[in-house]
């Protein structure tokens, strides 16, 4: 079974290989090897901390260089201070004289973010052992449906609701076998997600419309239509973000359902499906429940600066409400529920019919 996972990836990825580009990256890695001169200084009438900070060079063909950069020179809303053994990213631009200077642009994080990846992926497979194993499996899967094929054919304009159709299609029935194996409980989640995903696709379409939304709430939607030079459809980007927001969480909830009508069916005496499906909503609703104040706030923690905006606010609440920005985040909450809320009895209605016995 291992191996034909294993070779199912490796052709995966030489079939979408000729979709992936490379690019050269035009930064460099350098560590802090000693900090020259800190103090606080007035820079238009407000004090912050000024550095001058040494440091080498770990990447490229510039490796072992040692460079001295200037930090806090220039009135910033967040000054950084850096210490000894901090490993960041330069810049190297060309000043108005011909000569070349560095600039720290960030922080060096892969390390820290691949170490907590591996965490993730151990505890993955040492509770859930081969499940776990074969979720894992699913989910480079999905990053290769994503990174080969959804994001590559939105960013050459080709309809992104299109696109988002086609790869649910794709992702659904791969991740839920794999995942969860090859059964009628999996095959009911994943018609009852189906289902529930066609169900959202169409609430948004109508919803973008009728609040008409644009799809440029945000600086990145502004940036990107302007990189793409007006090719992107920013509202069907918006509608296919929702949609695949929404299959995201739809897994859990769908093959729960299915799982609960298969056990009580197997314990219960059940005359008719109606009563099996009673059995098992009952513990629907719970799910219900459960997601949605989950959702909420998931959507709530990542979008807390936002939100903030609502505070000590003078403008009227329905004001900041029909902010687009708001609005769109609103309207992929509410969407993203209403998905949840009828996979519910969706999935249960067909599980109870294939279960019932």
């Amino acid at each position: 079974m291992v191996s034909r996972i294993t070779t199912l990836i490796v052709a995966l990825v030489f079939l979408f290989l000729p979709h992936f580009t490379l690019a050269i990256d035009p930064s460099y890695q350098a560590t802090v090897s000693k900090i020259v001169e800190q103090k606080n200084i007035d820079v238009f009438g407000t004090s912050q901390i000024y550095q001058k900070i040494e440091l080498s060079i770990t990447s490229s063909d510039k490796k072992g260089q040692v460079i001295t950069i200037e930090n806090g020179d220039q009135p910033l809303a967040n000054i950084i201070t850096y210490k000894v053994g901090d490993r960041v990213y330069l810049s190297e631009t060309s000043t108005s004289e011909g000569t070349k200077e560095f600039q720290i642009t960030d922080f060096v994080r892969q390390d820290a973010l691949f170490l907590l990846f591996i965490i993730f992926t151990v505890l993955t497979i040492v509770v859930a052992r081969f499940k776990g194993f074969s979720s894992m499996i699913s989910m480079v899967l999905t990053f290769v449906i994503l990174f080969a094929f959804v994001l590559p054919q939105i960013s050459h304009g080709k309809n992104p609701v299109f696109i988002a159709i086609i790869s649910s299609i794709l992702i659904i029935p791969i991740s839920f076998y794999m995942s969860h194996g090859v059964n009628r409980k999996t095959s009911a989640a994943i018609l009852g997600s189906i289902i529930s995903l066609s169900i959202t696709s169409l609430l948004a379409y109508i919803f973008i419309r009728l609040t008409h939304l644009t799809g440029f709430s945000t600086e990145e939607a502004g940036m990107l239509s302007i990189d793409r030079r007006g090719l992107l459809d920013m509202k069907g980007l918006l509608l296919s973000g929702i949609v695949v927001g929404t299959l995201g969480v739809l897994d859990d909830i769908t093959v729960s359902q299915a799982a609960i009508a298969d056990e009580l069916s197997k314990v219960g005496q059940f005359k008719k499906v109606s009563e099996l499906y009673s059995r098992t909503m009952v513990i629907g609703t719970d799910h219900i429940t459960s997601m949605v104040n989950t959702l909420v706030l998931a959507y709530a923690g990542a979008s807390l600066p936002l939100l903030l905006m609502f505070v000590d606010n003078p403008q009227p609440i329905m004001s900041i409400l029909n902010n687009e920005m708001i609005a769109e985040e609103i309207v992929r909450t509410l969407i993203g529920s209403i998905g949840l809320i009828v996979a519910v009895p969706i999935t249960t209605y067909i599980a109870a019919k294939w279960f019932h016995r």
